[in-house]
């Protein structure tokens, strides 16, 4: 067996000059408590683009997501606020099968297709926010021929989709999962998903749905058509000048009574005050910009609660996998690109042209 692999390394942060594909890395071995993976397939998310640029660092105040930041800090560049370890394999939403396990390991995992649960915990303190890390971010991911994660992390998976629409799952997926949790929703609630044509609001859509939640989707107009295969209850354009008339037109009502939202930016304003008294606000990003204009009096005069959403509770992960074994989400699989392409998949997805999730293969390609 070969002791070496192909992969794509982050040697700093910058541009996409700073990911560099490589023939001849070794290949990881499993240790205790380990799994070592043979990569089918791996999915692009904006931890990515955003660890590479440092757009993570407080004093980026204005770039929009996939804006290169020269002026970071290593230890303000990265989503947990310490530096990161160079190179590093990216990748979190990993495809595969198992090829070996180390000690401690079950051998009846050799063999089976797995998913990747991404966040990394501390098993003695699995609550603990502050001891999580993530996968292809405090460790080695998924942009290579092999990768290796924790027991506790991998997830046999028995499905029917190929290994590029299982690679759409994991971090869209999960983050919209906590975010809905965050905020409560359920059956009788009315979501409003800015950004909806991307990852995490594609999933956010069919995981609201799930709950029995109506969905207002906003996009730009040229995304409709393949948006509507996530089945939103309505759709709107991305920016809309009197989004309380666009609402009740849609929906029949000119409220919501949760924002979901991923975006931020200019536009944030418009939706805070299109949530009924009472509502709810949950936030896992800020594509668009991450300093927003605030008028308190929006917030506390209507009671409206906040959540931030990043870390994941332990067992989130083993019901996602439930969901798509039942067949109760669907991917949405926008694009596939061999490995060594990964620079042109993340121009693609940081271009936002897509509708769901963007994927590098290497099964197709791979010597």
């Amino acid at each position: 067996m070969t002791q070496t692999m192909r992969g794509v390394q982050l040697v700093g942060h910058g541009g996409l000059d700073k990911l560099i594909y490589r023939v001849n890395l070794p290949k990881p071995v499993a240790g205790p408590g380990e799994a070592l993976i043979r990569v089918a397939a791996c999915g692009l998310n904006n931890t990515d683009v955003n660890t590479r640029t440092a757009w993570y660092s407080k004093g980026n105040v204005e770039a929009t997501s996939g804006q290169e930041n020269t002026d970071a800090e290593e230890q303000d560049a990265t989503w947990g606020g310490a530096a990161i370890a160079f190179p590093r394999i990216q990748g979190a939403d990993v495809c595969g099968t198992v090829e070996a396990v180390g000690q401690g390991g079950d051998p009846a995992l050799v063999g089976r297709r797995v998913l990747i649960d991404t966040w990394l915990r501390d098993w003695d303190d699995p609550l603990n926010l502050a001891k999580t890390g993530y996968f292809g971010s405090e460790m080695d991911g998924g942009f290579a021929d092999y990768t290796k994660a924790p027991l506790t992390n991998v997830y046999p998976i028995d499905s029917a989709l190929s290994d590029a629409e299982l690679a759409t799952f994991a971090t869209s997926y999960i983050t919209a999962e906590n975010m809905l949790n965050r905020a409560q929703v359920g059956a009788g609630d009315v979501v409003l998903i800015p950004g909806a044509s991307g990852g995490v609001g594609s999933a956010l859509i069919q995981l609201a749905n799930r709950r029995g939640a109506q969905t207002v989707a906003m996009a730009s107009p040229s995304k409709h058509a393949d948006l509507a295969g996530a089945r939103p209850t309505a759709l709107l354009p991305r920016s809309v000048p009197d989004l309380a008339a666009a609402l009740q037109q849609a929906i029949g009502r000119p409220n919501v009574t949760v924002l979901a939202d991923v975006v931020g930016g200019p536009d944030w304003p418009a939706w805070l005050e299109v949530i009924e008294r009472g509502g709810r606000l949950t936030c896992a990003g800020a594509i668009a910009g991450p300093l927003v204009p605030f008028d308190l009096r929006s917030f506390y005069l209507r009671d409206l609660t906040f959540t931030g959403a990043t870390v994941v509770p332990p067992g989130m992960f083993a019901d996602l996998v439930g969901y798509i074994e039942r067949g109760e989400i669907r991917p949405m699989l926008a694009a596939t690109y061999p490995l060594a392409e990964l620079r042109a998949a993340q121009l693609a997805f940081i271009d936002k042209q897509h509708v769901g999730n963007i994927v590098v293969i290497t099964e197709s390609d791979r010597v």
